[in-house]
């Protein structure tokens, strides 16, 4: 039990490390009119080009987007940009308020709407890797990235990402369905492992941490656990060195941990279309003894070549990719994560955990209910088509109804405390929900 809870603290630590990272690129682009420049030079050849496009096989679209020959059109109608645009919106939501990365509701909200899963996962990966490329100027000032730790990474995380693409594409030709059913499995194994804690988290929040606890997380200085200095003990040349501003001459570790690291986050990051931030950092700080600084800058660097492989060189390549829908979900995160940063000033903590907890026992119960009908179709469980829709329309109302109800909560504290936000009136220590 005890191994359970120190690997949540972790990956929460984790998620939130990967939110501020989305955080500061946010605010890269919004403050630089060139990249504002960029956006719009990408959405308006989308929406014009993209309108004359749908005029002539506007018919045919369905089928493409069901079928295995035809795939990705760049455009299908204003309706379906604009709610990519509302998805964007919250998971930047998600990201600011609660910081934690909202990448995890995208790809349960795609799939929700009727986007095939292997479309959804690699329009994601897209939308992570062209916001990483905007806000690459970050990395430059970064001065705790241990290159080392990253080259040997990302070896395995680029095998990783190969296999995983490759997998995704292998059972989507054997059976879209089944395609559709390994991804929704994932999510439903992975959400429900963050929500179960998440739940925790939030009830224990409740009650005062002990100082010296409170202490210790927050300086992010827990001990090197006992895996790690196993792992740091085996000498298997190249041994890379890393931490040398933390420990006096640095520690050492075999590159064969770091590939085999890499190739899992890797081969998650395809197959969930995510950034792997939130598995690089329990990996890094439980299993391989990396100090948190150390971790946050490497994680950083390895997602813009993670997700930019993943999602060019295993999707975008093969047709994978809707670009509308990438462009939209950028757009609306800029603006979700702007919001949800600020009303962070006049919410409790307490009330944050709760919000983590649930959105991802959203997105958790929406996958669970999809799940059924898919492996009713495979012939892998006994249920009737009726059913498996009726389950799959409940998830998906649960889903949109928790979202929604959600971002017109954050929005209402936002606008209601507008003064608060701008120094004009006292900051409250908690806005009741």
């Amino acid at each position: 039990m005890k191994f359970f809870k120190e690997l949540n603290q972790f990956m929460m630590m984790g998620a939130r490390a990967h939110a501020k990272w989305e955080l500061d690129v946010s605010n890269v682009i919004l403050h630089d009119r060139k990249r504002i420049a960029i956006l719009c030079l990408l959405v308006i050849p989308i929406l014009v080009g993209g309108v004359a496009f749908a005029d002539d096989v506007v018919a045919k679209l369905p089928g493409m987007l069901g079928g295995k020959n035809a795939y990705a059109p760049a455009f299908y109608t204003p309706t379906i940009f604009f709610a990519s645009i509302a998805v964007g919106i919250v998971a930047g939501l998600i990201t600011g308020c609660i910081g934690a990365g909202g990448g995890f509701i995208i790809a349960p909200a795609l799939m929700s709407a009727g986007v095939k899963g292997i479309l959804a996962v690699g329009t994601d990966l897209f939308h992570i890797f062209a916001k990483a490329i905007m806000g690459s100027v970050l990395h430059r000032k970064l001065g705790n990235i241990s290159v080392g730790l990253a080259v040997f990474f990302l070896v395995g995380s680029m095998a990783g990402a190969t296999l995983g693409g490759w997998l995704n594409r292998a059972l989507y030709e054997f059976n879209p369905v089944m395609s559709d059913a390994f991804i929704t499995t994932i999510y439903v194994f992975m959400l429900g492992f963050l929500c179960s804690y998440a739940l925790l988290d939030y009830f224990r929040s409740l009650k005062p941490a002990p100082p010296e606890k409170a202490a210790d997380i927050a300086a992010g200085t827990a001990g090197m656990t006992n895996i790690a200095r196993r792992i740091q003990s085996v000498n298997l040349p190249p041994m890379v060195v890393f931490d040398e501003g933390v420990t006096p001459g640095g520690r050492k570790i075999s590159w064969i941990f770091l590939v085999l690291c890499g190739f899992l986050v890797g081969m998650a990051a395809s197959v969930m279309g995510v950034g792997g931030g939130f598995l690089t950092f329990p990996i890094f700080v439980y299993t391989l003894g990396v100090s948190s600084a150390t971790t946050v800058g490497t994680d950083i660097f390895q997602i813009i070549f993670t997700a930019g492989y993943a999602g060019l060189a295993q999707y975008a390549i093969y047709g994978f990719i809707f670009y509308t829908l990438a462009i939209g979900m950028l757009l609306g995160s800029l603006i979700g994560i702007q919001v949800g940063s600020l009303i962070t000033k006049v919410v409790s903590g307490s009330t944050i955990c709760g919000l983590y907890a649930v959105a991802t026992s959203a997105g958790f119960v929406n996958r669970a209910f999809a799940l059924p009908s898919k492996l009713a179709s495979l012939g892998f469980i006994p249920m009737s088509p009726e059913t498996g829709r009726i389950l799959d329309v409940v998830g998906t109302y649960i889903f949109f109804g928790v979202l929604g109800a959600f971002a017109i909560w954050v929005f209402y504290i936002f606008f209601t405390n507008i003064s608060v936000l701008k120094g004009e009136g006292h900051a409250h220590t908690e806005v009741q929900a």
